[in-house]
Formats: structure tokens, C-alpha cells, sequence
């Protein structure tokens, strides 16, 4: 049986939030009632660390913390983020890292891309590769960095920066690559999928129903304002602005079939409309002769929760 969340779950998301904002309210006393108050923040939190840490060692002393509990705790968004914040956590960065990567390799594999640790630095920086390019699509560098940066903020929030540097610079001048974005909230792992904007003008928003969607089928959802259409092949998800490229009219009806003669696991999208097809594999990309293709949109999934990167503008 599936465990349900619990109905105050999503608060947590806003914690870190709210917490920043009462320190700063407590700035108009002065700066020592801003000083008492960080120190009130680091003192509770210590204390709750100090339990934590304490109760892992109760538990591994019993031979109980075994690959399954670890995983498990892992696993859980709410516990994964506290025991991040407190330094608890059971996998380190470098394998925290490769977890995030895998769980968008699928998204990048549709645009006929992937991405490659090249290294983690004791200074605190994530090393990437950007490999392949999305055919058709003429944002593709910018959707991929979109999905790399979200996952691994999301996995690792301790790091510093994220460097990322694509094929051909890799075969030029090896400092070619800069930094993606500098990551400093102690809090960013309980703020991901809480619609919080990037600095980009994305925002990442859980959608629960996505979760659930089976194979071969096609969901038209709200994300925000924006209207979004999704459809899983296999294991695999993708979605994209709901709107026909041709006909520019919402996928109502909209169907997912296998192009004839294809492989296993090629997906068309059909609109109902004008009965254009478009290869969701390939970001979306138009298959009737037309110059146009979908707009892709990134996602993001930690194995219970999936969420959409949309514009911040129409995320609320």
C-alpha cells in the first residue's frame, strides 16, 4: 500500500521561507535583537541536529540503519531535506549529484541529449557536460541547463556553484566553462517544488497528478495559468506547452499512438485538431514536413513527486 503524505507536508516547503522573513522583521529592533534571533535559529536547530545525529547512531548500533532504511530515509523529501541541513545526510555529494542526473536523463534523451559528471570539487563545485544537442529545438541549451540546474540544486544544496561546459568547449580551451549559478540558501532543499522563481525566470511546480499517469496515455493539466500537456512512454515522462505548433489550439483529444513501423517505444503525439504528429522523443518535433515542433517543457522527479519548470510568470 502506497504511504500517503501527510496533509501538512507541504508547509515544510515554506519553512526556511518563513524563518528568513521573521529574521529580517526582527532587524527593525536593531542589530541586536537581528543577532539574538539568528542565534535563536542556530541554537534550536544545533539542538534538533544534535537529536538527529544521536538517533541515527541508536539506530545503526542496532545493526537497523541497513541499504534499505538508508534509502528509504533518502528517499523522503521532508527527511532528506532536514538531514541535508544538518550535514546527516546518508549519501554524499558526489553520489547525491549522479542520483539527480539520472532521475532528467530522460528528459535530456529526448532532446537528444545527456550530461556527464566530470567532477565535484573540494571547494564545493559541481563540474558538468552538456552532450548532444536537441534536434529541431532551438532552446535547447537553455531547457537542458534549466532541468540540470534544478535537479542538482535540489539534491545537493551545500554546493557552491555548478559549472557546465558542452562538447565543443570541452574540445577547446578546458576553461572555457563558467558558472551556471551560485547556490547559497541553507534552505533550498525544502524550498524545491514550492514555486519558488529561479533567478532565470523559471519556476518549478509539483504536479501530483503526473505521478500516477500510465503509460500510453495523454493528461492536459493546469500548472499556474499555464495550460500543460503530458504523456508517459514507458517509464518515461515528458511534457510540453499545451498548443498545437500548426494549429496553435489546445491537445483536446489528443492522442498517443506508435509511428508505423518504428521502434518499440517511438511515441507520436496526434492533435485532434489539424492531425499534425509530433515525435515526443525528439523535443517534440514536427513529422508532417512542417518547420515547427512543440515547446518541451523540463521536469523534474524524485520518484514520488514530479514537477514542471514553467515561466515565473504564469506559475501562480
Amino acid at each position: 500500500m502506497a504511504r500517503e503524505e501527510s496533509p501538512a507536508a507541504p508547509d515544510w516547503r515554506t519553512t526556511g521561507e518563513r524563518i528568513d522573513a521573521l529574521i529580517a522583521a526582527s532587524g527593525s529592533g536593531g542589530a541586536i535583537a537581528r543577532e539574538r534571533s539568528e542565534e535563536l535559529v542556530r541554537l534550536v536547530a544545533d539542538f534538533y541536529g544534535a537529536g538527529l545525529e544521536r538517533l541515527l547512531d541508536l539506530v545503526h548500533e542496532r545493526g537497523r540503519l541497513d541499504d534499505d532504511v538508508l534509502a528509504a530515509l533518502a528517499g523522503d523529501e521532508l527527511v532528506s531535506g532536514v538531514l541535508l541541513v544538518h550535514g546527516l545526510h546518508p549519501y554524499g555529494v558526489e553520489t547525491r549529484v549522479e542520483q539527480a542526473l539520472e532521475s532528467v536523463r530522460p528528459y535530456l534523451g529526448s532532446h537528444g541529449g545527456d550530461v556527464e559528471l566530470l567532477a565535484v570539487t573540494d571547494e564545493g563545485t559541481v563540474r558538468l557536460r552538456l552532450l548532444g544537442s536537441c534536434d529541431g529545438c532551438p532552446s535547447s541549451s537553455v531547457t537542458l541547463k534549466l532541468a540540470v540546474q534544478g535537479a542538482v540544486e535540489a539534491a545537493a544544496p551545500e554546493i557552491t556553484s555548478i559549472e557546465v561546459e558542452t562538447e565543443a568547449e570541452a574540445g577547446g580551451d578546458a576553461g572555457a566553462a563558467g558558472p551556471l549559478v551560485a547556490v547559497d540558501s541553507l534552505f533550498a532543499r525544502l524550498h524545491a517544488g514550492s514555486g519558488t522563481a529561479a533567478d532565470d525566470g523559471v519556476s518549478w511546480e509539483a504536479v501530483p497528478q503526473l505521478s500516477g499517469l500510465e503509460s500510453g496515455t495523454v493528461a492536459r493539466i493546469g500548472v499556474g495559468t499555464m495550460r500543460v500537456v503530458a504523456c508517459r512512454v514507458g517509464r518515461d515522462l515528458f511534457a510540453f506547452e499545451d498548443r498545437c505548433a500548426r494549429c496553435e489550439r489546445p491537445f483536446e483529444g489528443a492522442t498517443l499512438a506508435r509511428r508505423l513501423g518504428g521502434r518499440s517505444g517511438d511515441a507520436i503525439l496526434r492533435c485532434a485538431e489539424c492531425r499534425a504528429h509530433y515525435d515526443v522523443r525528439r523535443a517534440g518535433v514536427c513529422l508532417d514536413g512542417d518547420s515547427v515542433h512543440l515547446t518541451p517543457l523540463p521536469l523534474l522527479s524524485d520518484g514520488a513527486t514530479v514537477s514542471v519548470s514553467v515561466p515565473a510568470a504564469v506559475a501562480t
